[in-house]
């Protein structure tokens, strides 16, 4: 049996981030999901999918991704129900967060939602702007 997913889309809201009774940290989210078609008024739609993420991966994910931020995640459909306060029998349907990735820079958020190490000028960088480094064969390592 196959239960993967695969989805690249921005948080609707801030990440929130508990913790069970014994310790393990839960993040819950929901990613908005831009169809690949328009509607009737031209517009695109998107699909609000929720997701879970556990223990230390829950409380980075926290720590790095705001509201807006586009993220990448791979997980597994779960789905559960439970008895609500009404006692109405409610279902649950969300994705099991096994990994992400960042999408976009620092500055593409603006809400400094993670650490960007890389130089913001290309000067150091020798193949900026497409140029190149002279290297013989004698100083390559293979």
């Amino acid at each position: 049996m196959i239960n993967r997913v695969v989805l690249t889309g921005r948080l609707t809201r801030d990440v929130d981030l508990r913790y069970t009774q014994g310790g393990a940290a839960v993040a819950t989210f929901n990613l908005a999901v831009d169809r690949r078609f328009t509607n009737q008024q031209g517009e695109r739609e998107a699909d609000f999918i929720s997701c879970v993420i556990w223990r230390k991966p829950a409380e980075n994910f926290a720590n790095f991704f705001h509201k807006g931020s586009l993220v990448g995640i791979e997980g597994r459909i779960q789905t559960r129900n439970y008895e609500n306060q009404q006692g109405q029998r409610v279902y649950v349907t969300e994705v099991i967060v096994d990994n992400f990735s960042f999408l976009e820079p620092k500055s593409s958020t603006g809400n400094g939602s993670y650490q960007n190490n890389r130089p913001q000028n290309n000067t150091s960088d020798p193949f900026a702007n497409g140029g190149s480094v002279d290297i013989t064969n004698d100083q390559l390592p293979f």
